[in-house]
């Protein structure tokens, strides 16, 4: 079936993304998690692999403002074979303008136009092959223990409207566990073939689309809450130890006993460590 066509727009987040400067934001990522992150782990298998001729959209639950951050650091380490894009809040996205370099493209999720213009660069994105959609479908900050899981509409109707996509949920969490730093923990779902559902409704989909992210969040949630990183498969090390003089005493009398300083509260052998 051919894909739908858009109009191109003013500021199409085609024409506007910049593939060498998203690969150089990626590896400053890779820093600003380490930074500020224990780990970035994750749970179950790694995001199934999709033909590049069939729209791949991702939706997640939206606990924090690390979000769209994770999306970009995940979309140049795991999803490195297509080019990704993802939908933020206008007035937002007019305070981090250079990301409308790395896909990201301005909504009004308040209005009937803000609505449209969501499906219409949506589905101008996804007429190409290789792409991918990266989606916080909640609309807003919700605590990741929140249930029901509530999703706005517009991918439902993106789903309606693309009957050859692929629609993987993620689900995410920023959990404390023994460490100075977060850890942070992420789970693709079970993928919804949208073919498959070219009969729903709108709000049949949109029923559908909660059932299986919160299916997601509540396995990733039973992982996060065991503590336990062999339960997950690590992505990016991140930094431990307290910091400060504290840290630097400990290096030096490492030093000068000739070993290695283990900084880690709780020092563990970990899967790739």
């Amino acid at each position: 079936m051919p894909r739908r066509q858009t109009v191109p727009l003013p500021d199409d987040p085609v024409a506007l993304h910049a593939p060498r400067l998203f690969w150089a934001f990626g590896w400053y990522l890779r820093w600003f998690f380490w930074r500020n992150f224990h780990a970035v782990r994750v749970s179950g298998a790694r995001i199934p692999d999709v033909p590049a001729d069939r729209p791949l959209m991702i939706y997640a639950n939206h606990p924090s403002w690390w979000d769209p951050a994770l999306f970009m650091l995940l979309a140049s380490t795991t999803l490195r074979d297509r080019t990704s894009f993802g939908p933020m809040e206008a007035e937002s996205l007019g305070r981090y303008r250079l990301f409308r370099k790395f896909g990201v493209y301005g909504i009004d999720t308040a209005t009937q136009l803000g609505a449209a213009r969501f499906l219409a660069a949506s589905l101008r994105i996804l007429s190409r092959p290789g792409t991918a959609l990266w989606v916080t479908s909640e609309g807003h900050f919700t605590d990741p223990r929140v249930r029901p899981v509530r999703l706005r509409p517009g991918l439902a109707h993106l789903a309606r409207r693309l009957p050859d996509a692929v629609i993987v949920p993620l689900a995410i969490e920023y959990p404390f566990w023994n460490e100075r730093k977060p850890e942070a923990l992420f789970r693709f779902g079970r993928a919804l073939e949208a073919g498959e559902g070219r009969s729903l409704s709108v709000a049949a989909w949109n029923v559908l689309l909660e059932q299986r992210l919160a299916e997601t969040m509540d396995a990733l949630a039973v992982d996060a809450m065991s503590r336990d990183p062999g339960r997950f498969s690590r992505v990016l090390r991140g930094r431990v130890g307290v910091g400060g003089v504290y840290d630097l005493w400990r290096r030096l009398v490492a030093a000068a006993g000739l070993r290695r300083p283990e900084l880690a509260h709780e020092p563990r052998r970990e899967p790739g460590s």
